[in-house]
């Protein structure tokens, strides 16, 4: 235990257990003016428990009092005084800091030169256990404390602190870093003067956000104060998006801890261990080589002058050690300040440290960071208790009771209040609280050839790091976090080039889009299902849309848009293919049902069957999507590759890294896809061969479906390979997608459309040209003929009935046409030969032998139902008159029109003239 320190003014430092006489305990004061106008001071003990313990009587009544009596101002002190790891006997370290601050405050004229500080220092042995016992008993059996001093271990400071409220003290603690005691609300009368370590990983964050470092390791002692220093960082760092690639407690042997950092390729790597631990971990470093210019290690905290030949306990030497800790940052809290200015206590920080290293030197003892901050902290204390007076002394001058008392609990809420107002300049800079914290300066130092330099500080209050030139690297320029990444990412010339390729495409399908709109009305698109043309060109856009997207990688958005872009292309793409082949297989599908079922006229099938048939694949296609992206969504995910020595120099390493959108079951999501858009590529191209030597009229672009189908079939299983195959290689996998979809886009629009262009180009009559079987070529029969044969699936049935009604009416004057014909080639012959009878037989001969002809070459299936009703129609009224004979009729000669004109029938050479006579009068 030290010895105790008596001052012989203004304070005293009283080890636990030394009770004040009852008498100081506490007093009440009673001016009584006698007749002789002399006043006394009467001292008496305090009976009540809740009044002050300690009664502060005005100085000026001293004056006239014939007793002087210096009064005590009791103060709690509560530290380990036995050695503490990694920091001493922190206590025997400080008590010359505050033996200074009591002498020096003997020497001013303070409102406490009436006063006496009295420190009753208690042992907390960082023990929740024995420092709460004797806590208690100081609270229970020693005098009214006015506040608490100290508080080195977190787990009895915290829970000491948390009490402070229930017993009207505040508590002032000069070593506490903790980020536990943060917490205003949980710790509202718990002050300290040194900076938390909170600020400290603030400064951390602050030095990594600086170089742009954002991935990190961290190696820590397994002690109560580090891992909660560590999980303070850990959140910080999270906040900061700073990545902790992996989390080490030293073990046994810290080299494993080390190895591991190595292999998982850390190169910044932030350390939380003791003086002790540092030189067992630098010394593994070197023999792991993990040193020089790509390695940064951050030591928060800070150590103590030359700490490595102190706590060198491994078997590295010492140049080895010194050359692994070369270019080591720390960060600490300035344990005093640079501005050399006299503060409060008439002293600059490099006159009061000299002061305090002589008496150092003097009781053989050790320095401590902390004893700046002991200093600083009496004088926070004799601020805080002059307030108090000070207050008390205005009330009691006011005050209409003689006898005047002041609770405990108004006590202790003016010594919160005043401490909150505390506001001066010390040996450790300016001294101010906000929240129960001081806001200080961290301070950032550089192992640099054997000692620590300073490259710059951090404003807690201004959150500003400032770095100065002193800061060097070992390497050319500051080590990477990692190793050298590089994307493999898609080649910008490549992607204009097969951007300018699409938008050709894309202007192609917006060209047959426009012409499509324009001849609408043309029977070549009426006959070629207009709207199953309209789903082709939007499907070819569509997909050609997916080649700009699958083209954006990391390098030319963000990861938050590419993110967005995962489901998004794989939706427009999806979408694409099924519209446009879709619509292929529907059209197909339309001609293997009239194939197959002959009797069938082609105008039942419409196209709102067809739309129901795309519709289908659609809802389909957009239900599996869906379903995957909501169980397993597609997200961004970053495959890293080997790593890589550059031939930059050995500090220089390449890891290649590449970026996919995948979900967790990827595998199983795309066989599903591939398996459903596989068998409809299988079923259309089933029933394109089916189809294949079937000819429609009014389908008439049934062969360059079934070609595109077949193409685009082809293309896309080769193209499902090429990009399985080559997915670790952006380019060649975008040129085998953008190839593929481009190559079925533009092809298929050529097919589709550019024979219809050709037709419309070669006759551009919206009406379809073809025309009846007829002798004489009139204009106006022409133009009714080809309107009526134009037969569409637009037109409503009434149209249709009136449009056959005319044709009928059509045939059957053609019919009385060659009747009359006949009757007259009839009648030439049973009259004289002429030459201009022979004349009238050859025309009516040419005439019967062009009919054949032209019916052959006008119509493509003279076997079509159409073309039997029409023959019928001609042949019936010539048969009826060819058996006429039998029942009295014309002469079967005129049968002869159907047949070889070169070959008489018999009854026309045997017939006899009566009977000509009478069919001439019919």
């Amino acid at each position: 235990m030290p010895a105790c320190l008596d001052t012989r003014l203004q304070g005293t430092l009283m080890p636990c257990g030394h009770r004040l006489p009852r008498r100081m305990q506490g007093w009440l004061v009673d001016r009584d003016m006698g007749a002789g106008g002399r006043g006394e001071v009467v001292v008496a003990g305090v009976r009540d428990q809740e009044a002050l313990s300690d009664r502060l009587i005005d100085p000026e009544s001293q004056e006239k009092a014939r007793v002087v009596v210096r009064h005590s101002l009791p103060v709690l002190w509560i530290m380990p005084l036995t050695d503490n790891p990694g920091r001493g006997n922190l206590t025997a370290s400080v008590l010359p800091a505050v033996q200074l601050a009591l002498d020096d405050l003997s020497r001013q004229q303070t409102p406490l030169r009436n006063y006496e500080i009295n420190f009753h220092v208690i042992d907390s042995e960082c023990n929740i256990a024995k420092g709460l016992k004797a806590y208690f008993d100081a609270i229970c059996f020693g005098p009214k404390y006015l506040m608490i001093f100290g508080g080195v271990c977190p787990s009895v400071t915290s829970v000491i602190a948390e009490s402070l409220q229930a017993w009207n003290l505040v508590q002032l603690s000069f070593t506490a870093t903790t980020p536990v005691l943060d917490d205003e609300k949980k710790y509202p009368n718990f002050f300290r003067m040194v900076t938390s370590d909170n600020t400290v990983n603030q400064a951390v964050v602050k030095i990594l956000q600086n170089y742009k470092w954002r991935r990190v390791g961290t190696l820590t002692q397994d002690v109560q104060r580090i891992s909660e220093i560590r999980r303070d960082l850990t959140k910080q760092l999270s906040k900061a998006d700073v990545m902790v690639a992996v989390t080490e407690s030293l073990s046994t042997d810290p080299c494993i801890n080390v190895k591991k950092l190595k292999d998982m390729d850390v190169t910044i790597i932030i350390g939380l261990f003791d003086e002790n631990s540092a030189s067992k971990v630098f010394c593994c470093a070197y023999s792991l080589n993990m040193f020089g210019g790509r390695y940064q290690w951050i030591l928060p905290g800070g150590y103590q002058g030359s700490w490595w030949e102190e706590a060198n306990s491994s078997n590295c030497a010492s140049n080895n050690l010194l050359t692994a800790m070369e270019g080591y940052i720390t960060v600490d809290f300035t344990h005093l300040s640079n501005r050399q200015i006299k503060g409060i206590s008439g002293r600059t920080p490099e006159e009061y440290d000299e002061t305090y290293n002589r008496e150092l030197l003097q009781r053989g003892l050790v320095a401590s960071k902390f004893h700046g901050f002991a200093y600083d902290g009496v004088w926070v204390m004799v601020k805080a208790l002059t307030r108090v007076i000070e207050s008390v002394r205005h009330r009691e001058r006011y005050d209409i009771h003689r006898n005047f008392t002041v609770s405990s609990k108004e006590i202790g809420q003016m010594v919160l209040d005043s401490m909150k107002e505390i506001c001066f300049e010390g040996v450790t800079g300016q001294v101010m609280f906000r929240n129960g914290e001081r806001m200080g300066t961290i301070k950032l130092s550089q192992f640099q050839e054997g000692r620590e330099v300073k490259i710059g500080q951090y404003n807690a209050e201004a959150e500003e790091l400032e770095l100065n030139h002193l800061i060097k690297f070992q390497g050319m320029q500051p080590p990477k976090d990692r190793a050298h990444s590089q994307r493999w990412d898609v080649s910008v010339p490549l992607y204009i080039i097969l951007l300018s390729t699409t938008g050709l495409a894309m202007l192609m399908a917006l060209f047959f889009l426009f012409f499509h709109i324009k001849h609408h009305n043309h029977w070549v698109m009426k006959k070629s299902s207009p709207s199953m043309n309209y789903l082709i060109i939007l499907g070819t856009m569509l997909a050609c849309t997916s080649v700009f997207l699958y083209g954006l990688d990391g390098s030319l958005v963000t990861d938050k848009v590419f993110v967005t872009l995962c489901p998004i292309r794989t939706y427009i793409l999806s979408v694409g293919y099924t519209t446009t082949f879709g619509a292929l297989f529907a059209k197909t599908w339309r001609v293997w049902t009239i194939v197959k079922n002959k009797e069938i006229i082609e105008k039942i099938i419409k196209d709102d069957q067809l739309w129901i048939i795309v519709g289908g694949m659609l809802l389909i296609d957009l239900c599996l999507l869906t379903c995957w992206q909501m169980v397993d969504p597609l997200r961004r995910t970053v495959e890293e590759f080997s790593q890589e020595t550059a031939p930059g120099g050995e500090d220089v390493n390449t890891r290649h890294f590449l970026e996919h959108c995948e979900s967790t079951n990827l595998t199983k999501w795309l066989a599903i896809v591939y398996g459903y858009k596989g068998l409809l590529m299988f079923l259309g191209c089933f029933l394109a061969l089916r189809t294949r030597h079937a000819h429609i009229h009014l389908l008439d672009d049934s062969k360059y479906t079934r070609l595109s189908m077949y193409h685009v079939t082809v293309m896309s299983i080769i193209g499902a390979s090429g990009c399985f195959l080559t997915q670790y290689n952006p380019n060649v996998q975008l040129f085998i997608m953008a190839l593929v979809v481009i190559s079925c886009c533009t092809c298929t629009l050529c097919l589709v459309f550019l024979p219809k262009l050709v037709k419309i180009r070669d006759n551009p009559n919206q009406v379809d040209p073809t025309s009846w079987l007829q002798c004489d070529l009139h204009k106006e029969d022409s133009e009714t003929s080809s309107s009526s044969s134009s037969l569409n699936q637009g037109r409503s049935l009434e149209s249709l009935q009136t449009e056959n009604q005319q044709l009928r009416r059509r045939i059957t004057e053609i019919g009385d046409q060659l009747e009359d014909v006949a009757m007259q080639v009839l009648e030439k012959e049973l009259s004289p030969p002429s030459p201009q009878g022979h004349e009238v037989r050859l025309r009516a001969q040419v005439c019967s032998e062009d009919v054949p002809r032209m019916n052959r070459e006008l119509f493509d299936d003279i076997n079509s139902p159409e073309h039997v009703q029409r023959r019928w129609s001609v042949q019936l009224p010539i048969l009826h008159h060819a058996y006429m004979p039998a029942i009295g009729g014309m002469s079967a000669s005129c049968s002869s029109l159907l047949k070889s004109p070169d070959v008489p029938s018999a009854q026309q050479r045997h017939m006899p003239p009566s009977h000509r006579v009478m069919v001439t009068g019919l």
